[in-house]
Formats: structure tokens, sequence, C-alpha cells
């Protein structure tokens, strides 16, 4: 009888959970279709392009995960709506630091989600997150990480048989490109992991490998990716033989908002009895409570305050 191999086993993270569960490009394109209040079946194909066939997956795929929930809205045939729970809509801060840091970097007024409006101020909203303790933004400068009562080590997920995007998955051009852009560096497994594994600190090729436990093509590809969109750089440390080292850039570092309000969905969500795996201390001295505000009025920003500026 042969043995099997146990499982790798990886270090416990609140926004590792939450990749891995969420950090999909298809799973994403839903997840962004029904925050612009997309609730049908039809309604999804049409604002995403994605395949019926991988569109009824990922479905399923949330609603497991308790994210979405099946609603009848018709009898015969019988019919569903598709309706963000409590736990989905929580994922509202994450979203709009995904825009945030879009609109930094690659603004577009033609793009819709980049027209979200502040009711409250009636100003174009500019998503920002800030520690609750002190107001302040959150910068990963000036964020301590330390272990939290759920630390440890925990099996690595298993690997997933999903086959990558193709032109067949995602039809005509229903998506921005601003859009698409986010979602090519989060909707990807081992990209988003290796950004988050860049802000424990990790630069050279075997420690991300230790930490990820990926295959080295998989390993080698990503961080090309990466590099070659400006997240990370590859810098020299050693001569002979040539080594080097990735490092997040200012682009990359300015993500960590979205890694940081991951973990915060995770602990709430996916951390269970054991608490979170780890704790966020900000410079003023508190343990990070991350929420969004308006970088206008500095108000809080959520769901029912917020909605897309009418086209002109």
């Amino acid at each position: 009888m042969v043995a099997q191999k146990a499982p790798a086993l990886v270090r416990r993270s609140s926004a590792a959970r939450a990749l891995n569960l969420i950090g999909d490009r298809w799973t994403l394109l839903v997840l962004y279709a029904a925050f612009m209040g997309v609730k049908r079946f039809d309604g999804f194909v049409e604002m995403t392009g994605v395949a019926r066939s991988l569109l009824t997956d990922r479905l399923k795929r949330l609603e497991a995960g308790g994210i979405l929930e099946r609603r009848p809205y018709q009898d015969r045939p019988p019919r569903f709506e598709y309706r963000l729970t409590a736990m989905g809509r929580d994922l509202y801060d994450s979203a709009l630091m995904l825009l945030g840091w879009e609109m930094r970097w690659r603004f577009d007024p033609d793009c819709p989600s980049h027209q979200i409006v502040h009711e409250p101020c009636g100003r174009p909203l500019k998503p920002i997150l800030a520690c609750k303790a002190c107001g302040e933004a959150v910068k990963v400068r000036d964020i301590t990480l330390s272990p939290g009562p759920g630390a440890g080590l925990e099996p690595a997920p298993p690997a997933r048989h999903s086959r990558r995007a193709s032109s067949d998955d995602v039809g005509g051009a229903p998506l921005h490109p601003m859009l698409e852009r986010g979602i090519e560096v989060l909707g990807d497994r081992w990209t988003a992991h290796l950004i988050a594994a860049a802000f424990y600190g990790l630069r050279r090729f075997k420690d991300f490998q230790a930490e990820l436990k990926v295959a080295s093509n998989i390993l080698t590809d990503r961080l090309e990716r990466l590099v070659a969109r400006g997240m990370l750089e590859r810098v020299r440390y050693q001569e002979r033989p040539e080594r080097w080292e990735y490092r997040l850039t200012t682009e990359g570092r300015d993500l960590f908002p979205l890694i940081a309000a991951l973990m915060a969905w995770g602990d709430r969500w996916l951390a269970g009895n054991e608490g979170s795996p780890e704790i966020l201390t900000h410079s003023c001295g508190a343990r990070l409570e991350p929420v969004v505000r308006c970088d206008v009025c500095s108000g809080a920003v959520d769901t029912s305050n917020t909605k897309i500026a009418a086209s002109a």
C-alpha cells in the first residue's frame, strides 16, 4: 500500500484565505457585476461576457462560500436571482480599495466604476482606507505585523483545475481596460498571493517558494508578470552567480490597503474560533481596524451612501 504524501503546510493568513475564495478572474467578474446591481443570470452574462458554463460554476462557488444567496423570482419555469449576502456585501471595502488603486494609477473618466458618487458630500468618490482609531490613511510603512491568537500553519489549498481565460470565456468588450487591469493583478491565485507575500517582506525566489509552496515554473512566470506590470522590480543582490531580489514598486506598495481590507474581511468571516492569525498595529499604537472614508469629506463610505453617477 502506497503511503499518501502529507499536504504542504502554509502560514495561516486571513488575506490568503480570502484570496483563495475570491482570487479568481471569473469570480471577481461576478462580484463586480453583483456590486453594480446585477442579480439575474442573463444580466451577469451581459455585463461580464463570461461563458454561461463558467458563470454557472462561479455562481455555485460563491453560493457555497456564503457570499451569494439564490432566491426564486419565478415558479414556472423556475428562475432565480443571486443576491449578495451580508458576507458578500462586507467585501465592499475590498472592492473600493481595488477601485481606489485603479483610479490613482490609471484613472479614466469613461470607466463607469470610476464615476461613483459619495452621496453625503455629492462629490466623486476617492476612497481611502483609514485607521478607525486615529483617522489617518493606512500606509504599509505605518503598519507592524505580529502573530495573532490563530497563528500557525494549515494545509495549503488544493490546486485548482480551472483553465486560464481565453477569448471564448470572455466575449466582446463589456469590460473597461481599467477593470481588466485590476482583475489581472488580483484574479490569478499565485499573482495575488505573491503580492501579499511581498508585504510580509519576502524578496527572494527561494523565500517566496518556501512561503507559498508553489512550483518553480509557476513562480518564475508570475514574478515575470508582476515585473512587467510594474508591481515588482528586479534588483540584483549578487553578481557571481547572479542572484536577484523582487521588491515592491511604489505602485505595488500602494496596493497594501486592499490587502489590509481583505485581511480584515477574512478575520471577520473566515478566522473561526481560533481568532485572527495576524494582528496589524498602526503607528498610532492602536490595533488596526480599517474603515473606508471619502477623501473629500472624510465621511464613512458604504453600499448605502454611494451610487454610480448619471451619464451626461
